[in-house]
């Protein structure tokens, strides 16, 4: 191993960071587990159970043999107040809506259909949920990276300011030799304060998503290759049709032509029967005389009313229809352009590894001739300033491929894992 890469793997937060390869792991990932705090502070989590059993009563009340609950229905009159000659009349009666004609079996399907149209709102939240912390995530881990590489400078030209300190006291180097390397260190504090900075601002999304500032010592774990059938960068664009972003939008249609299906069927109030018992006299000592009722109450057709419903339904369905195609198109675009960005980022993670090998080495043996004396401040402060960038580099390339791939499954509608 090189004198670089043995100071390098002194420091063990940057080992730790820049070591992570990217494969599929076995465990959950440390953004997946970010992700499942995250949506339980979420208002449509917490609300889920909730809107579940509002649908679920309204599945049942679809499927019970009356529209409404039955009413009963007395009255009593009598000649008390005037005559007093004892006549009365008792009626007592019930009253039972009744369905209208396809009415029902309309009922259940706009109650399943609402059904399934939540379930697609819920993994659509959970989508535009893992959009958004994934890339706070992936922006607090490059902010992680830096303040580490850039402590890593840090400490390398402190090392070499001391070595110069000593040499220029024994008179083998000059004083401006010492300034130059004095602010090399200042320079390297002043990265260190703008890294810390930066960090403190890429936590604070983090820090409203999950509840509490993340934990700095999650490592770099990139998500796992996509396994599904469109996975495929270099194939054909495909969207699966259960898609997060897609779903809500056809089954928000579904259920609004289910809803126009059912106003169809609603032209006039819902009916009634009535099946009563009459009991009156004429007067006070004759006997009562007992009668049934039956009776139907049909009521007449709703007018420009229900066809202003009807229309509403109808629009709301075309509206969602047009904007699932739209959605369509617009997430086509987006997985070919993270596509682009997957194929990009692996090609720059390839170039910034040989840049940083060959980086590494050029250190080293221009550290082994300037303490040989064989080459100047200068050059050696040059080495370090290209093998320190070359290392932030290859540390972003890092964080640009494993953010690349989150952003390709995010465009193919996979949740964090």
């Amino acid at each position: 191993m090189s004198c670089g890469g043995q100071r390098l793997a002194r420091n063990s937060t940057t080992a730790l960071l820049l070591c992570s390869s990217l494969v599929a792991w076995a465990t959950e990932t440390p953004l997946a587990q970010a992700f499942a705090t995250a949506w339980a502070h979420q208002p449509e989590a917490q609300s889920a159970t909730a809107r579940r059993e509002a649908l679920r009563a309204a599945q049942d009340g679809a499927r019970r043999w009356t529209p409404e609950p039955p009413v009963l229905e007395t009255s009593v009159s009598s000649d008390r107040p005037w005559r007093r000659q004892g006549a009365q009349s008792l009626d007592i009666g019930v009253a039972v809506p009744l369905w209208l004609p396809g009415q029902r079996q309309r009922s259940q399907a706009l109650a399943d259909a609402e059904a399934v149209a939540l379930e697609s709102q819920q993994r659509a939240a959970q989508w535009h949920l893992a959009a958004t912390l994934r890339e706070a995530w992936w922006a607090w881990q490059q902010a992680r990276l830096n303040l580490a590489t850039a402590r890593d400078q840090l400490d390398n030209h402190q090392r070499l300011a001391t070595d110069v300190r000593r040499r220029v006291a024994a008179g083998e180097l000059a004083r401006a030799d010492q300034h130059q390397a004095e602010g090399a260190v200042a320079a390297a504090q002043a990265a260190v304060a703008q890294a810390q900075a930066e960090l403190s601002q890429r936590v604070v999304p983090l820090q409203g998503l999950l509840g509490t500032p993340p934990d700095p010592a999650l490592e770099v774990q990139p998500e796992p290759l996509p396994e599904t059938p469109a996975a495929d960068p270099e194939g054909p664009p495909a969207l699966p049709e259960d898609h997060p972003a897609l779903a809500p939008w056809r089954d928000q249609a579904r259920a609004a032509e289910q809803a126009a299906a059912l106003i169809d069927t609603e032209s006039r109030a819902n009916p009634e029967l009535t099946v009563g018992l009459q009991s009156d006299r004429g007067t006070r000592g004759e006997r009562y005389d007992q009668r049934l009722v039956l009776g139907v109450r049909w009521p007449f057709g709703t007018g420009s009313r229900h066809v202003a419903r009807q229309h509403a339904a109808q629009a709301e369905a075309q509206q969602a229809w047009a904007q699932l195609e739209q959605a369509r198109l617009r997430l086509l675009a987006e997985r070919e352009a993270s596509a682009q960005r997957l194929a990009a980022a692996r090609a720059q993670l390839a170039a910034s590894q040989t840049r940083q090998q060959l980086a590494q080495e050029l250190r080293s043996f221009v550290e082994k001739a300037f303490k040989l004396g064989e080459s100047d401040l200068p050059t050696r402060l040059r080495a370090e300033a290209e093998s320190a960038e070359a290392t932030r580099q290859h540390a972003r390339s890092r964080i640009e491929l494993a953010a690349a791939l989150s952003a390709w499954r995010q465009a193919l509608g996979l949740l964090p894992q």
